[in-house]
């Protein structure tokens, strides 16, 4: 019996680590995840363990070289963003993965954006809000002006989609998702890189860019196969998208965070839009793409268990509520916001916070619930006009964790009536724009 022919795909994020098997019609036929446990670095701060990690790729791509059912004819993968891997002159890691997590000493940031025309001017120029270590490249000069010891052993630097590639090819890139993903090593008024990191010594140590289309070769070991660049999570999951729509769309991908993706926006970046959580990606192929950001899942999660908590109710209530659109304009009435927001900032917008929550407010959960609601997609929709003012669009596309939420869902449609809301979610979406990528790829 002849073998499935396949495209496999390791899709390495924080938490779970995956690797699927896709057919010809990049259907999904086989997967397998695992769980790493973090191990320490030098300062005792949780990081990616790289070697366990390592480990657990190689033995699962040789068993699928083996597999008696499949015949893999190519491999990519996706990663999490902000993943430095610091490579030695032998191509081994010299440093730990250093988690985006981990404190940034503020004396040495307050340095470095001294030295290179402020805080302001330098995040607008590289699309890139002030996020410490997430903020990848300033791992970079970390190192060199915390860390010289350990700076002094790096030879290069490739973020972890391309770490992954490189382990089967030995061929060290550097793509452009990777290095537009708030990074703050490329200038987006240039197009180059920041003058920064060749002031700094840092530009040696970056890979060459190749374009997301570009198509390398496992090494004899690995049965010389065609093999992907690796590419960010984030823009993995934008691709089964674009090829299944021609006219333009917005993505709004939801979960810990409600991440707005407009590919047909490329008006330049304001530092106000900044100020209020908008930055760009760089496409597969170089072109910067618009984004605006909302931290969505993590104030839903605090605001739910509090209610849950007040009304003594089991985990879940909420899913069982439908869209009321009567109760909806009830509420919507209401003159000021009633619900005091934990981490997300209304002031980002000119929207004013509300007071301490007080339960006894309401006389129901769904009426409290209705009034949290309302008051998120308000803000929903006001990061949302950050990228449809200049760029409108008919479309917008909700995957992820509140594409299910009939409330959310319908709350947006009557707020923005002039877009069509569809909850779509195609599972393993990051998994599956790699495979599509690399299958595209020449």
């Amino acid at each position: 019996m002849a073998k499935v022919p396949v495209t496999a795909v390791f899709d390495i994020g924080k938490t779970n680590k995956k690797f699927f098997l896709f057919d010809q019609h990049l259907q999904e036929v086989e997967s397998s995840y695992t769980r790493i446990d973090p191990i320490p670095d030098e300062d005792g701060f949780a990081s990616e363990a790289l070697i366990p990690l390592q480990t657990w790729i190689m033995e699962t791509f040789k068993e699928a070289l083996h597999s008696e059912k499949f015949e893999v004819k190519r491999l990519n993968f996706s990663g999490h963003g902000a993943s430095f891997v610091h490579l030695d002159a032998k191509g081994f890691p010299a440093t730990p993965l250093y988690d985006y997590l981990k404190p940034y000493p503020e004396d040495l940031l307050d340095q470095f954006y001294q030295q290179y025309g402020g805080k302001k001017e330098f995040c607008k120029k590289t699309s890139s809000p002030p996020l410490a270590m997430l903020n990848s490249g300033l791992q970079l000069y970390f190192l060199k002006h915390h860390k010289p010891q350990q700076f002094a052993k790096i030879h290069s630097s490739l973020h972890l989609p391309q770490y992954l590639s490189y382990l089967f090819t030995g061929v060290q890139v550097s793509d452009y998702p990777s290095l537009g993903c708030h990074t703050g090593l490329w200038d987006f008024e240039t197009m180059h890189y920041h003058e920064w990191v060749k002031n700094e010594a840092c530009l040696s140590l970056l890979a060459p860019l190749r374009k997301g289309k570009t198509l390398l070769q496992t090494t004899t070991e690995f049965g010389c196969i065609p093999c992907g660049l690796g590419i960010h999570d984030s823009s993995a999951a934008l691709l089964p998208y674009l090829a299944k729509e021609k006219d333009p769309f917005l993505l709004l991908s939801t979960g810990t965070w409600a991440i707005s993706m407009h590919p047909f926006n490329t008006s330049p970046l304001t530092s106000q839009e900044l100020r209020q959580d908008c930055l760009q990606f760089l496409s597969i192929e170089g072109q910067p793409i618009k984004i605006s950001r909302l931290f969505i899942g993590e104030e839903h999660k605090y605001q739910i268990e509090s209610m849950y908590a007040h009304w003594q109710l089991p985990m879940g209530t909420y899913k069982k509520l439908v869209f009321d659109r009567g109760l909806y304009q009830k509420i919507a009435s209401s003159p000021a916001p009633k619900i005091r927001m934990k981490y997300l900032q209304p002031e980002m917008f000119s929207i004013p916070n509300g007071e301490e929550n007080t339960w006894d407010n309401f006389g129901s959960f769904e009426e409290a619930y209705y009034h949290f609601m309302h008051e998120l997609t308000s803000l929903q929709v006001a990061s949302l006009q950050l990228l449809l003012k200049d760029a409108p669009v008919r479309k917008i596309y909700v995957d992820g964790g509140f594409h299910a939420n009939e409330i959310y869902l319908g709350m947006l449609g009557m707020k923005l009536p002039v877009c069509e809301f569809h909850a779509s979610d195609f599972p393993n979406g990051s998994a599956l724009g790699a495979a599509m990528l690399v299958n595209m790829a020449s």
